[in-house]
């Protein structure tokens, strides 16, 4: 390690590789503190260059590489090697291009996801993926982790807004993968790969025109099951808003607490629903839509744009807000289709009485991606273990019920041993080919989405013994 960092040093300025023990201790962790790891090195590269060079150094020394973006990541997709070298991109924030004409702008990876809405609103345009750490948030992490957010249910995740990336593959060459291009998605494989088929370095995103109109409505319910039904009843009638959010009574208090939200008093659940599009459909939309939450003791309209932020702001800090009720938690992010959520929601209530563990819950409830809020003090004993408990059997109710352990947030070190209770060996072993033909010596990100090392995976060397698929010639391994 010593003789890579000197190596390091003579390919970065001074200030851009770090190995003091303190500094270092910064990007221990992402936004999940749960897992903890001081890297062996950290680097800030200024261009794609260095981070194709800082690559191939790793690559030379055969030392493993962790990309990072801001750091807000819930999955510990970002969690560094303490033998390793972790690759922070937040120096590349550089807009280098906007094309309204194309509606399409090519960033760098550290540029912050609401910064590219930011850049263009005046236009009348905006970047529609928006997780709720927006104003934080980087766009390679958004690719890596393929970053839905609130307005999701409509408009799609990041993968559906990503053009093209320039990448640096695990051996270190510099690439561009077009959505253009023919033959494989290598794109659509990219994104969402959780940096472990290289580091994007470049990204030309797709903006969006923003709509004739906008409405946001806040309807508060006695019950979440209240909630839920009038949920499924707004999709049942054909309406598909731009985003349906919920809060049970736990998370309205947090936000209550953090931001001053002033969400109605004594509601059991908040549901907060945003239509867009053309005015006369949005009106249509928003009759149809006050007849279904008819049984709501409150129903408030945002007049305008402040309005809106105002209704959005508990929901935007709900996740940072329960530290305000909690010392510790973990932040769970599974998905159920949108009929069970009624039965999964008392399952959850029924494990957090049966371990004494709180639950908040926060979703997506209009695509069914739950956030529950696992709550504990870290100072008692036993009680992160109870937490990880409950965790993991909310995970176990997602597959359950037909859904999956991740929507958006990404499967990363914090729910990889969970991935064999969804996938078959087969199916793991299938999506590791994929992964070795872009990384066959494991130095991309190891340790990460897979629960165990496979075919080449996190150790050198493919498996003993020949694949099935490319036994019966369906697959090539190399």
């Amino acid at each position: 390690m010593e003789t890579l960092i000197a190596a390091l040093r003579s390919l970065l300025p001074h200030d851009s590789v770090i190995t003091d023990p303190v500094r270092l201790r910064t990007y221990e962790c992402d936004g999940l503190t749960y897992h903890r790891a001081t890297p062996g090195v950290v680097v800030l590269p200024a261009t794609a260059e260095q981070v194709a060079r800082v690559v191939r150094l790793c690559n030379d020394f055969g030392v493993p590489f962790v990309a990072r973006g801001s750091g807000t990541g819930l999955s510990g997709g970002a969690l560094p090697r303490e033998d390793g070298v972790l690759i922070v991109t937040s120096k590349m924030r550089a807009i280098l291009e906007i094309d309204l004409d194309n509606r399409r702008a090519v960033v760098e990876p550290g540029v912050t996801n609401l910064a590219i809405t930011e850049a263009v609103r005046d236009q009348g345009y905006y970047y529609a993926p928006d997780p709720s750490s927006q104003q934080i948030c980087s766009i390679g992490g958004n690719v890596a982790e393929n970053s839905g957010g609130a307005h999701c249910l409509k408009y799609g995740f990041t993968v559906n807004h990503v053009e093209a990336c320039e990448i640096v593959t695990p051996d270190g060459d510099l690439v561009t993968l077009d959505r253009a291009d023919p033959g494989y998605d290598l794109l659509g494989a990219f994104v969402g790969s959780e940096g472990t088929l290289g580091i994007a370095t470049k990204v030309t995103v797709r903006l969006c025109r923003a709509p004739e109109s906008v409405t946001t409505v806040l309807a508060a319910f006695e019950s979440i099951e209240q909630g839920g039904e009038a949920v499924s009843a707004i999709i049942g009638a054909g309406i598909v808003p731009a985003a349906i959010e919920m809060m049970d009574a736990l998370a309205i208090e947090a936000a209550e607490a953090a931001v001053a939200c002033a969400y109605p008093e004594g509601a059991g659940a908040v549901l907060i629903v945003e239509l867009d599009g053309p005015a006369d459909e949005v009106e249509l939309q928003f009759d149809r839509l006050k007849e279904i939450c008819s049984g709501a003791f409150e129903l408030r309209v945002a007049a305008g744009a402040a309005e809106r932020a105002a209704i959005w702001k508990g929901r935007k800090s709900a996740f940072a807000a329960v530290g305000r009720i909690s010392p510790a938690y973990i932040v769970q992010d599974g998905v159920v289709p949108r009929t069970s959520l009624p039965g999964v929601l008392a399952a959850i209530d029924r494990l957090s009485a049966e371990h004494r563990i709180k639950v908040a819950n926060v979703f997506h409830a209009g695509d069914g991606n739950l956030h529950p809020l696992v709550l504990f003090d870290d100072a008692e004993p036993g009680a992160g273990e109870r937490a990880e408990v409950v965790s993991g059997a909310i995970l176990d109710l997602c597959i359950e019920h037909g859904g999956s352990i991740t929507g958006e947030h990404g499967v990363g070190v914090d729910k990889s041993r969970y991935m064999p209770r969804m996938f078959s060996d087969d199916d793991l072993d299938t999506m590791q080919l994929v992964r070795c033909a872009f990384d066959p010596r494991g130095l991309s990100n190891p340790g990460k989405v897979f629960p165990t090392p496979r075919l080449c995976g996190e150790v050198p060397g493919v498996r003993k013994g020949v694949h099935p698929l490319v036994e019966s010639g369906k697959a090539e391994q190399f």
